[in-house]
């Protein structure tokens, strides 16, 4: 193993040297350094840790959760909160990655006690099998595979639907996506410049550096030499303003003549639609950064090794997880990471969705995309061909594209009427209101086999009472609320679902009983026909339930605990 991941990494290393090869390394050499390799040693402090270019480190170490200084959640104070909060703080950090539990399991995660350990023990240990998830996405029986709708972005939706584990390649998977949603890694697929290879070969350059611990200085700085960046924008002036505003905070117009100059060989050319560095590159000393540079490649490296790009990049990311945080708190939460000196993305994503401000204190809307894949784990949610090609096109019309916008998303999740009923639209008929067909497992194209399963509904996960026909319905609806928006139905809820569902036992007799189509406890003497009969009930009343939690403002936001 260790062998296989050294050699991984002497290949990253290579793709270095052959990317700057291509496109103008510094005149003063490579100047590469790699230590002494001649022992093995554990993969954190090995030789790999120290190599770097010309001061740009390539696998600095990753923080440990207890060097965080933004203050993180433990399991201490989780496990002194009420049983909702701890369901709704569980759920919170779940959704954020994109993550589920049924009710059940997540109740057993929660009562051992260690559940925010487990989570990070997680994330550490790598126990997907690649091989299959990457053959089971593209499968065509099972997913449409078509040349047009961006399929790469459908892939992309697809795995973390797929991955079952959320373990290491999940969270470079996630790590991955988020960036590509701000506006320092887009894609930007709108964009007459760029083609749909371009999502891949930006996301797929993420997740790959990121599975061997690559910096976030080297994946940055990788990444703004490339052609999938001068896509973006495609001239030196430009190319060199947006590089220091989006990554430096810089908006200093004078340094954009230097930007310029230090990138006047460099140029995205139309006729061949590729980007062309050529030789006549800037032999002036040029001020900025701290540091003199000269050309494109001292541009970007200086760059990315500058603490400006360490805060500018860190304020991006708390941006865009705090968008409803006033800005002094968030230039405090801001200057607590930054004090952690963190080097990976990991430093800085972990550090803000563990921390006890986030999940505590924070309240915003759920992305599409941390709403439907938590919520298809919690209600054991099944595909057809086409829901993804339909997910990645309702995101369209909410305006929350992936991977779509020059910019990024500037909105995470705009809230405008069309934008948030087509939010509504899709989450309510696509999934809520859509029972699986089980018969229809083995028929990937059938449209009923889109939507929950009956396993989220099985008699197991409520208090069933042969004899108490109400009691059985009310323990069905607050299981409901309980797996889906993690509090109990109120007093005034439950009274209305149940001003529906009884009925008077006669004309006579005002004891109520529930109706022939509530009825969870309905009797006959043929077994399959009561079976059939209550299980077609119960599809009924979990629809009905589910109608109103989709109407219901806290299904789409990720609440303050405190």
């Amino acid at each position: 193993m260790y062998k296989l991941y050294t050699y991984i990494k002497v290949l990253s290393i290579f793709t270095l040297i052959v990317i700057l090869t291509n496109c103008g390394g510094s005149g003063n050499g490579m100047n590469t350094t790699i230590a002494d390799s001649s022992t093995e040693t554990d993969s954190s402090t090995d030789e790999f840790n120290r190599s770097e270019y010309k001061g740009l480190v390539f696998y600095p170490k990753k923080l440990s959760s207890t060097s965080y200084t933004l203050t993180q959640l433990d399991d201490a104070t989780l496990n002194a909160l009420n049983k909702t909060q701890k369901l709704k703080v569980a759920n919170k950090l779940l959704s954020t990655l994109f993550y589920g539990y049924d009710l059940p399991t997540l109740e057993a995660k929660l009562d051992a006690g260690n559940f925010i350990e487990s989570i990070r023990t997680g994330l550490n240990e790598d126990r997907t099998d690649k091989e299959w998830l990457e053959n089971y996405i593209v499968d065509d029986e099972k997913f449409s595979q078509n040349n047009y709708n961006e399929q790469v972005a459908v892939n992309i939706l697809t795995r973390f639907y797929a991955m079952k584990e959320l373990d290491s390649y999940f969270l470079n998977n996630w790590v991955a996506y988020i960036l590509t949603q701000t506006i320092m890694f887009s894609p930007a697929y709108e964009l007459e410049s760029t083609h749909t290879p371009n999502i891949a070969r930006v996301y797929n350059r993420l997740v790959t550096m990121l599975n061997v611990d690559s910096g976030m200085r080297y994946i940055s700085y990788v990444h703004m030499m490339s052609e999938d960046n001068w896509r973006r924008f495609r001239s030196p002036e430009d190319n060199g303003r947006e590089m220091m505003e989006i990554f430096t905070l810089d908006m200093d117009d004078s340094h954009v003549p230097l930007a310029g100059q230090a990138l006047q060989n460099w140029k995205l050319d139309r006729e061949s639609d590729t980007l062309v560095v050529s030789l006549n590159q800037n032999r002036k000393p040029l001020q900025l950064f701290n540091t003199t540079i000269y050309n494109g490649d001292d541009f970007y490296r200086e760059m990315a090794k500058s603490d400006l790009f360490t805060k500018g990049v860190t304020t991006r990311l708390v941006n865009f997880f705090f968008p409803n945080t006033v800005q002094s708190k968030k230039t405090q939460i801001v200057n607590s990471i930054l004090s952690s000196h963190p080097e990976a993305w990991q430093d800085i994503l972990l550090q803000i969705v563990f921390s006890e401000e986030y999940l505590l204190h924070t309240t915003r809307a759920k992305s599409a995309e941390e709403l439907f894949f938590s919520m298809s784990k919690k209600i054991d949610f099944q595909h057809r061909t086409g829901t993804f090609h339909e997910f990645k096109n309702a995101l369209e019309k909410m305006h929350q594209a992936s991977m779509k916008y020059k910019l990024g998303k500037l909105e995470r999740v705009p809230l405008d009427t069309l934008s948030f009923a087509n939010y509504h639209k899709f989450i309510r008929e696509r999934m809520l209101l859509k029972k699986s067909n089980s018969d229809k497992m083995n028929e990937y194209k059938a449209y009923d086999r889109q939507g929950w399963s009956k396993n989220f509904i099985q008699n197991t996960r409520y208090t069933l009472d042969e004899t108490d026909g109400i009691a059985s319905l009310e323990s069905f609806i607050q299981y409901i609320f309980h797996a889906t928006i993690s509090r109990d139905a109120t007093q005034k809820e439950m009274q209305f679902f149940k001003t529906h569902m009884l009925r008077n036992e006669s004309e006579t007799n005002t004891t109520k009983v529930p109706s022939y189509a509530f009825n969870l406890i309905q009797k006959n003497q043929d077994a399959h026909k009561q079976l059939k009969g209550r299980e077609s009930h119960k599809r009924d009343i979990a629809i009905m339930v589910l109608d109103y939690i989709s109407r219901l403002t806290e299904i789409y936001t990720l609440q303050k605990v405190k």
